[in-house]
């Protein structure tokens, strides 16, 4: 339930009071071969650029595209006086098309209100704080339908060392983790809300160790690891925010790996996204114990009963069917691309941050500025380098728009 704060006097950006907070719950397994699973019972939430924004105690808009001069003369006064609203079961649905189904949540495009895209982050139980996970030396395993994700869509599952609280402490952010508040990743994107004060100039990224597990749409996808020099969430500002992470990543997408005919749209593939499809993702250690370094993400798929390797690469001089830090050393010097993943610590600072605790996110969303190019077409698009290898990514032409 949504706790009421007092009428006057409003001291930090807060929950609003409008709306009471109903997030689809979501049930997730943990799993050892001693001793089978045990169901844990977690939610998902709605990050807070999606929410309503608004003066505590009125309807009054602290931001409608832009901000609300009066209520936000500066960051910190704005987060003092607004409040990130609630949205219950119906809002979930019906206005972000964020819904729970048999066994889990689905994530529409466009709402039945025109809303679209989305993005959510999985809770504990109790709905207070992130779910936080550690992953090294485990697996991580969901199910997933991208049958209606045409080219040019993205269908995300990935792993952030986001703030457990959400923030929550931090400047006036007394609404924290429940109201999705805190999100970071390694393109240090420039949210609404930063570390307890309104961003309202946009010049404040929100920067973080980005672990893709899962970007695709049902012609193409990729895995991908982001190492950052930061450790947590770190805020950044214009001047400061690039070269903190890799954000390219280090990659491991069949299609761009000379496999054309192992995932895609029907019985032809080897992965067929017509179908509902089991993604493992293995997060392996140098020695098998959980305290070695991380030293190989491996991915494998499960579907119709069978177990479906990784296709290996078909790429002349890159070897392999998983992250390593030998496969990206390779990867990166044959497709003529800089090796920031190098420089940035590789996979022993991903396995760092796998102990140090992630979050998992969930989104749905289109590209209008490069049209997923880099996931499921070509990219770099200059001509002259068509013949290149890994420019190739996947069979869509790169030009839609939804």
């Amino acid at each position: 339930a949504l706790g009421l704060l007092r009428a006057s006097g409003v001291a930090a950006q807060q929950p609003g009071t409008e709306v009471q907070e109903e997030p689809p719950p979501v049930a997730i397994r943990r799993c050892a071969v001693d001793s089978g699973c045990a169901e844990e019972q977690c939610a998902v939430t709605l990050d807070a650029n999606w929410r309503w924004a608004h003066e505590a105690g009125t309807d009054t808009n602290c931001f409608s595209g832009s901000w609300n001069r009066r209520l936000c003369p500066d960051g910190l006064t704005c987060a003092a006086r607004c409040a990130v609203e609630g949205v219950n079961r119906r809002g979930y649905s019906k206005t972000y098309g964020i819904q729970e189904v048999s066994g889990g949540v689905q994530l529409d495009y466009i709402s039945d209100t025109g809303n679209v895209g989305s993005r959510v982050y999985l809770l504990e139980a109790g709905g207070k704080d992130y779910k936080v996970f550690h992953l090294k030396n485990r697996e991580f395993a969901f199910d997933v339908n991208v049958s209606s994700l045409a080219c040019g869509m993205n269908g995300a599952v990935y792993l952030v060392e986001m703030d457990a609280a959400g923030g929550r402490g931090l400047g006036n952010n007394a609404a924290g983790a429940k109201y999705g508040l805190g999100y970071c990743d390694a393109q240090c994107p420039r949210t609404r809300w930063t570390n307890g004060e309104a961003n309202l100039h946009g010049r404040k990224g929100m920067c973080c160790i980005e672990l893709d597990i899962w970007e695709a749409n049902r012609r193409a996808a990729a895995y991908c690891t982001h190492p950052c020099k930061t450790q947590g969430s770190h805020q950044c500002d214009q001047n400061s925010c690039e070269g903190l992470c890799d954000k390219a990543g280090c990659d491991y997408n069949a299609y761009r790996m000379g496999n054309r005919h192992f995932y895609g749209l029907g019985a032809d593939f080897s992965v067929d996204t017509s179908k509902p499809i089991t993604v493992v993702t293995q997060f392996l250690t140098a020695d098998g114990t959980d305290k070695a370094e991380l030293a190989e993400i491996r991915r494998f798929y499960v579907q119709g009963g069978r177990v479906i390797a990784q296709a290996s690469s078909k790429v002349s001089g890159v070897p392999g069917d998983s992250i390593t830090d030998a496969f990206c050393e390779v990867q990166k010097r044959v497709f003529r691309e800089e090796n920031h993943h190098k420089d940035l610590g590789g996979l022993r600072a991903m396995g760092e941050a796998l102990d140090r605790g992630v979050v998992l996110a969930l989104s749905l969303w289109d590209d209008h500025a490069m049209q997923m190019r880099w996931l499921d077409s070509v990219w770099p698009t200059d001509p002259n380098l068509r013949g290149r290898p890994g420019v190739v990514r996947g069979p869509c032409r790169g030009d839609a728009s939804h």
